[in-house]
């Protein structure tokens, strides 16, 4: 039945298509043609030389302070890390948290004052907020890194000994796509955004270019909802665009654990049938959501890759190797036609091949 559902929406979309002029069709063919290119298992690419990761880490501590642990995306990440740091034989910490800066500064302090080597800053614990404290831990020795927190084509934050960039660009523009592909250019979305996340402006840059160059016709709103307001925030504020715009067609909820406040609010306005989500992260509930026909897309990322990823270039900085920007995590678009390759339930490592691990391991020089 599902996907019968799927197969009924693409014909449909190839219908609108075929009504559209030939530039907005162009569009549309040009979105459906980018979606196709990330709905396949991604290749492994090298981030680096191979390195004896295990003989350089011995004796070495790396804490990460996640933007917050509540958020599933970001807490699998940091407790994959965990998993990996103890196979290596190092000390790895997290600091739990809600999102509040405070307590990123408390923890920045806590690994100043206990000997660790290297602070990651996980996917949205900004170092703006704590300028002063980023400095006297460097001055203590300390290396601090953002991880999973800006796009390639930011700049990293001043004072940060790295940046560990990933292509959130892309993962905008494929967002975007999916609407216009589905809708055949006639996308009216909400998109929710967290603006004080470094890497909302390079996702919206990109959802801003694919709306713009391939469906200037289409209509979407932006919204922003703070981090630590989700829980509160997120669910009425669907629930108010629904009620005033009766032919909204997507949400997109740019990070995908906000999908949990979404959904309840499209189901309780009777909309499913019409409202769809579209949205980036591929957090393992967010994925089995597709399978339950909530959500309808997901750009996954591999949460145990991105540990590998964040970890190896953490720990080169530590070894002296040269400093990795591109971390080289792909994307992938999940649906209901590709779901049933994650898992039931849906899990964080599965869905992209297993190339990844052996090349990591190999990258690390552990056995296989």
């Amino acid at each position: 039945m599902t996907r019968l559902k799927t197969l009924t929406g693409l014909a449909s979309a190839f219908v609108l298509a075929s009504l559209l002029p030939a530039a907005a069709q162009d569009g549309v063919d040009q979105a459906r043609a980018n979606i196709e290119t990330y709905s396949g298992i991604p290749d492994f690419v090298a981030p680096g030389e191979p390195f004896d990761a295990k003989s350089c880490m011995a004796g070495k501590k790396i804490f990460t302070i996640p933007a917050s642990s509540s958020i599933p995306f970001i807490k699998t990440i940091s407790d994959h890390k965990g998993k990996l740091a103890a196979e290596l034989g190092f000390e790895h910490m997290e600091w739990e948290n809600q999102g509040n800066p405070t307590q990123w500064i408390q923890g920045i302090e806590h690994a100043a004052n206990n000997g660790y080597d290297l602070v990651s800053l996980l996917a949205g614990a900004d170092p703006r907020f704590f300028e002063p404290q980023v400095a006297q831990a460097q001055a203590a020795g300390v290396k601090i890194v953002t991880s999973h927190l800006t796009g390639l084509e930011q700049d990293a934050p001043a004072g940060v000994d790295a940046a560990v960039a990933i292509d959130y660009r892309k993962a905008g523009e494929l967002m975007a796509d999916w609407t216009i592909a589905q809708t055949g250019g006639k996308t009216n979305a909400l998109v929710l955004v967290s603006n004080e996340a470094l890497s909302t402006d390079s996702i919206v840059s990109g959802l801003k270019e694919a709306f713009d160059t391939r469906c200037p016709d289409c209509k979407y709103e932006i919204v922003n909802v703070p981090i630590t307001d989700w829980a509160t925030k997120i669910q009425p504020t669907v629930a108010g665009a629904l009620q005033a715009d009766a032919d909204l067609n997507y949400v997109i909820p740019i990070y995908d654990s906000m999908s949990s406040f979404v959904t309840p609010a499209i189901a309780i306005a009777g909309r499913n049938d019409r409202v769809k989500v579209a949205t980036f992260n591929g957090t393992p509930f967010v994925l089995d959501l597709i399978r339950a026909g909530d959500v309808e897309m997901d750009i996954g990322e591999n949460l145990d890759w991105i540990a590998h990823a964040m970890l190896d270039a953490e720990m080169r900085l530590l070894c002296g190797k040269e400093t990795i920007r591109d971390s080289k995590v792909p994307l992938r678009v999940f649906d209901a036609d590709n779901i049933g390759e994650v898992g039931e339930p849906a899990d964080a490592a599965k869905g992209y091949g297993d190339a990844y691990v052996t090349g990591y391991r190999k990258l690390w020089q552990l056995p296989e």
